[in-house]
């Protein structure tokens, strides 16, 4: 995903494609790294993040930018990984999924982490292609 903003470079990775309720690709992947360290940390490992979903949304910065808060995400997930029980109880907040299979372990938390980060990168791929040809 990352490789797919620096493609775009810094003149077009905020841009944000006419399209109903599209998002630039530094707030996909801005979003994306908020979204994993929230169920990593906050959701699976009850460590709280300060997470202010909505404002990913609205997020705007250069390559360098994104670069940095990836790096720094992956860094974090490298060092907690070895934490997490698969099998164990989520220890944080799961949003609106109680009673279903992603807030029953951190299994079904980070399968859900894993189809997220899918879906946002098909929607990367749609933003790159509409901003390249816009």
């Amino acid at each position: 995903m990352l490789e797919i903003a620096e493609s775009l470079g810094d003149d077009r990775v905020n841009v944000v494609p006419d399209l109903p309720g599209a998002n630039s690709a530094y707030q996909l992947v801005f979003h994306c790294c908020g979204m994993l360290e929230w169920w990593t940390r906050e959701s699976i490992l009850g460590r709280p993040v300060g997470r202010d979903r909505s404002a990913e949304f609205g997020a705007t910065g250069t390559v360098a930018a994104l670069q940095d808060r990836v790096v720094q995400v992956v860094t974090q997930l490298a060092e907690d990984l070895p934490q997490i029980d698969l099998d164990a109880p989520l220890l944080g907040p799961y949003a609106d999924y109680g009673g279903t299979p992603i807030a029953a372990s951190a299994r079904g938390a980070l399968l859900h982490v894993l189809e997220e980060l899918a879906q946002h990168h098909g929607h990367l791929e749609i933003t790159r292609d509409v901003v390249l040809r816009g």
